[in-house]
This record gives C-alpha cells, sequence and structure tokens, in this order.
C-alpha cells in the first residue's frame, strides 16, 4: 500500500521520495488546512502504512509566546497528525488487513528546553495521543508507536542549532557526543513498520543518544 510520508514544514510528501521509490506519488500541500488534507487523502490510498513526520519548531520564551507561534505548532504538530491518521486508519480498517503507524515525536517531549515550551508541549501530547490512538486501534491490528530523536541534521535541526554554542551545550548532555543523522531516524521508523516490530505498540523508541539518561 501507499505510504504517505509528511515532511518539514507541512508538506505530505517531497519530489526526493518518488526519485528513491518510483511508486510513490506525491500530494504537496499545508497539512494545517483540514479541508484540503481531507480532500488530497479521500481519494488516495489504499494505505497499509503511514508516517507522520510534519513539524515546526518555533522557538520563543515563555514569556514571550505568541497566539500565532501556539496555533501554528499545534496544527502543524498535533492537529494534523490527529487528522492524517483518522483519515488513513479508516482505510486501513475498511480493507481489513494490519496496518502500522509511526509518529515522529522528539526527547523534547519529554525533557524541557529553554525557548522550547510549545515545541515540548506539542511533542508531549503527540507522545500521548500515540498511546490512545495504539489503544483504540490495536484491536483493528493497527500498531502506533513514535521515534523521539534528539536533535537531527536536517534544515530544521541546521537552522536551530548552528550556534556553536548553542549546540556544545547540548552535545555535552548527550553521552555519545553527537547529534543523530536522518538515517539514523529513518532506520528506527523501518524497523517499526516492519513485522520485526509485530508485537510493538503503543511505545516511544529513543533514538537520543542517550540524552534522556545523562
Amino acid at each position: 500500500g501507499g505510504t504517505p510520508l509528511s515532511g518539514d514544514g507541512a508538506a505530505a510528501s517531497g519530489p526526493g521520495s518518488a526519485l528513491l521509490c518510483p511508486g510513490i506519488e506525491p500530494l504537496c500541500l499545508d497539512l494545517a488546512d483540514w479541508e484540503a488534507t481531507e480532500a488530497a487523502l479521500r481519494s488516495a490510498g489504499p494505505f497499509e502504512l503511514l508516517v507522520n513526520n510534519a513539524a515546526v519548531a518555533l522557538l520563543q520564551p515563555f514569556l514571550e509566546v505568541t497566539r500565532e507561534a501556539l496555533d501554528r505548532s499545534l496544527d502543524v504538530n498535533l492537529r494534523s497528525v490527529l487528522h492524517v491518521s483518522q483519515i488513513v486508519a479508516r482505510q486501513m480498517i475498511a480493507q481489513g488487513v494490519p496496518g502500522a503507524i509511526v509518529n515522529v515525536s522528539s526527547q523534547a517531549s519529554q525533557r524541557a528546553l529553554r525557548d522550547h515550551a510549545v515545541y515540548c508541549s506539542t511533542k508531549s501530547a503527540l507522545d500521548m495521543l500515540s498511546k490512545v490512538m495504539a489503544m483504540e486501534l490495536g484491536p483493528h491490528k493497527i500498531r502506533v508507536n513514535t521515534v523521539n530523536p534528539t536533535v537531527v541534521m536536517t534544515d530544521m535541526g541546521r537552522i536551530n542549532w548552528s550556534d556553536p554554542q548553542k549546540s556544545a551545550a547540548m552535545i555535552n548532555r548527550i553521552p555519545l557526543g553527537k547529534f543523530a543523522e536522518v538515517d539514523d531516524v529513518v532506520n528506527s521508523i523501518l524497523f517499526l513498520l516492519s513485522d520485526k516490530s509485530a508485537m510493538t505498540t503503543g511505545s516511544s523508541l529513543m533514538v537520543d543518544g542517550g540524552f534522556l539518561v545523562s
């Protein structure tokens, strides 16, 4: 089945995905737009696998958090995951076949980070949403898990962690002494999508180099 891979910001897929796997049909849309997402996915599929990876990180000190930043973060980091997962899970149930959903969360769901009040909150909410999804979708043979990476060297990661002084302070708290690369996260997602994790649901897989134990 098809796998809608939502990317940085609010793209449902990217041209690179199509080049790597010709069977992928990119759908470019703003996942924060409820109606547009509904219309685009209603005619797509059938689906067996889903990765919710879209996110924004709008960093502001707590006392300076704006309504705009809060609304945008909730729309993309949480609401779009719920909405896309509803659409895809309904199709999976209608097909009557097992499925797997992976939501890309963050170490920030479990550790407070300065200027990350909104981001940490949306990722914590995503972790709990994933657990409830796992509980309710389990009887339909649909597994739901999260991967929780440390800083990943994506474009967004480089923008927010390009300051050597800021990045050094974070890396010093990571026992493995480095940030994650994209493949570290991809390989964890592939494991959770595969039958190798057939008895794993409602779990969070840390890809944080040990950050949370430091």
